[in-house]
């Protein structure tokens, strides 16, 4: 008779960027989730409530998680209540019998207050930066900042580039040597390319992404209208909404381009394929990107890529499937012209080939193991000794952050003696088992 091995690791992911919400974070939290799932671990998500989404909800693969009824404040972020979430991150940890606590993305306040009160309650967490971000502008120092208050007490970190380990290292001031780079991963069995190729001269280019400024929305204003000047036969297919996008209606009519630049608005992330196979080219104009799995979809989907030199995609793609230029209107020009060149030299199923054995999401959670197992056999610290790490981040920045960690342990213990631990009724563990054959029962 076959029994189920009990669960290797028992995961928290916290972030507010989750389903239904779709985007680079909330692919990445999914996806190594259900591959942890099937290496033998238990994973549990908690973001914020999706509309009417609220409460506990199972996913595929017996993926549990927490919608906490918060509603988003600011870009998908919940509001900072920073000691209000302490009671349910206790209950939840308590519940689940978690081991390790894996926050994703610096935007996300609620990753960053329940990696704190899980240090305080001395869980190991990891943390996995997924973004660039600049030292410049008022924004970006206090993000900065607030990295640096939560990486201080981090067990290990990870980042999908090496590109954006040195951006986070810098912001941080966070140990090298705890900071693993494991890139993203596409799903290649939902992302393929078309049965058939498209016929004819039209040279179709895609561009799917959020019209906003850091995508390089501006840039594409003035791209678009040189490429159809210089190439009749080019069409322009751009999924995405954002702020910029009165900007592309403008241009439209400006350069009369109605009938050649397809303006489709927001698309379901279970639709991109299909847009995607409609094209020959990918466009990624992006000012600063960590990685960009929409050029890993693309290439999946067997097609050309064209891209910004900016922050981590160099990295993404072989020399051979992707032409990179720098991030002004003339050399963005000139890459879609080479791309347009070396077209007929393509083929989209030895790419997308290419694509599955580069990128695959169980090597991706199989290198987050380690991470885990690295995290693990972290020594466990006081209170004191996690004190002086926040002390040391800045003058009077790090006595703040100490003033905060000591309410935490404070209320933490108030908690303790309101409701003890042994009250706290235990969730008990759903394994889904193999038979002996290997099949799923």
């Amino acid at each position: 008779m076959c029994y189920p091995p009990p669960h290797k690791h028992r995961i928290l992911m916290v972030s507010d960027f989750f389903y239904p919400n779709f985007g680079g974070v909330e692919n990445h939290v999914y996806y190594l989730s259900q591959c942890l799932l099937k290496l033998g671990h238990k994973v549990v998500v908690v973001t914020h409530a999706y509309g009417n989404r609220s409460g506990v909800r199972y996913m595929t693969g017996g993926l549990k998680v927490y919608h906490i009824p918060w509603r988003p404040f600011y870009n998908q972020s919940s509001f900072p209540i920073l000691y209000g979430i302490l009671p349910i991150t206790r209950t939840i940890l308590i519940r689940e019998k978690i081991t390790i606590v894996h926050g994703h993305q610096t935007f996300s306040t609620m990753s960053h207050e329940m990696l704190l009160h899980a240090r305080i309650m001395g869980y190991k967490v990891v943390f996995t930066d997924h973004s660039l971000h600049g030292f410049g502008d008022g924004g970006s120092i206090h993000m900065n900042k607030v990295l640096q208050f939560t990486l201080a007490d981090v067990s290990q970190a990870i980042c999908v580039s090496h590109t954006s380990k040195e951006n986070t290292v810098l912001r941080s001031g966070l140990q090298p040597e705890k900071v693993f780079v494991i890139p993203n991963a596409v799903d290649t069995a939902m992302f393929k390319p078309a049965l058939e190729r498209r016929s004819g001269s039209e040279i179709v280019i895609v561009v799917i992404s959020r019209l906003v400024y850091r995508k390089g929305a501006d840039l594409l204003v003035e791209v678009i209208p040189e490429v159809c000047r210089l190439h009749p036969n080019v069409h322009f297919i751009i999924g995405g909404d954002g702020p910029k996008r009165v900007r592309f209606e403008e241009m439209r009519e400006k350069h009369c381009l109605q009938d050649r630049v397809e303006l489709l608005g927001a698309i379901p992330h279970t639709q991109v394929q299909s847009v995607l196979i409609s094209g020959h080219i990918f466009l990624n104009s992006s000012l600063t990107e960590a990685f960009c799995m929409a050029i890993l979809e693309a290439a999946s989907c067997g097609l050309l890529t064209v891209s910004t030199r900016v922050g981590g995609v160099p990295e993404v793609l072989p020399d051979d499937m992707i032409v990179l230029a720098e991030p002004n209107p003339d050399d963005m020009v000139h890459a879609i012209q080479k791309a347009i060149y070396i077209l007929p030299k393509i083929d989209p199923q030895i790419m997308h080939n290419r694509m599955r054995e580069l990128y695959n999401w169980h090597d991706v959670a199989k290198r987050t193991e380690i991470v885990y197992d690295s995290a693990l056999k972290c020594p466990n610290q006081n209170l004191l000794e996690r004190l002086s790490r926040h002390l040391s981040c800045g003058a009077w920045a790090g006595k703040i952050f100490c003033l905060v960690m000591i309410f935490s342990f404070l209320f933490w213990h108030l908690l303790e003696i309101w409701q003890p631990a042994d009250d706290i009724e235990e969730v008990p563990d759903v394994i889904l088992s193999h038979n002996c054959d290997g099949d799923m029962l």
